[in-house]
């Protein structure tokens, strides 16, 4: 009894499995695995060298290391494509956002430059001017992570099958990401209230 081995795509189930002694098998080859510590790609020549000793006429070919074993697959290739895809139209949508939140906080701020006004004619400090802004920002943003949130919790959970090596949902990798659409938020707020905080008080009362 030994432990699974995955023989076949990454992304599929293991399947059970015997092992025969290789001269009771019609099989003229079989495969080594070797755990080392050390530099993989500069034990290879070693490995070779010392199964040439036990039999010279044994036939080696094909040695790379489990790295490049399963980098060179189909499955990994295919992934790694899809990987980068989505990671692209992430960063796509990332700076729709951006732009989009941008546009609703600063239209906000033009709907509301006369308010601003009279506020700062009435003594309100740029501070809060800045604060009465950027909290809108903070309430909207906080609203999209965590519909995001939720949303991606879901859509991680009905693509668990084609995981494999990872989990459906990561709650680091979750965090890490509302903190960076949080910042990344935040920071495009806050060109619109400082352009709030910097309304000339007589100006802003003239505007229609």
């Amino acid at each position: 009894m030994v432990d699974d081995v995955r023989e076949g795509p990454l992304d599929v189930d293991t399947w059970p499995a015997e092992y025969f002694p290789i001269n009771q098998t019609r099989d003229h080859y079989f495969s080594l695995a070797v755990r080392t510590r050390q530099d993989p790609g500069a034990l290879l020549p070693v490995l070779v060298s010392t199964l040439h000793k036990i039999d010279p006429n044994l036939g080696v070919s094909d040695e790379k290391s489990m790295t490049e074993q399963i980098g060179s697959t189909q499955a990994a290739l295919l992934h790694r494509f899809s990987a980068w895809l989505v990671g692209m139209f992430a960063a796509i949508a990332l700076v729709l956002g951006v732009v989009g939140l941008y546009g609703v906080i600063a239209y906000s701020v033009g709907q509301r430059t006369r308010e601003i006004g009279v506020r700062m004619a009435l003594g309100a400090q740029r501070s809060s001017v800045y604060k009465l802004v950027m909290l809108q920002a903070g309430w909207l943003t906080a609203a999209g992570v965590a519909i995001g949130l939720v949303c991606s919790v879901g859509a991680s959970l009905s693509i668990r099958n084609l995981l494999f090596g990872v989990q459906a949902w990561d709650a680091v990798t979750l965090g890490c990401v509302a903190a960076l659409l949080g910042l990344a938020s935040m920071a495009a707020s806050f060109l619109p209230a400082h352009h709030a905080a910097n309304v000339d008080p007589v100006v802003a009362l003239r505007y229609e």
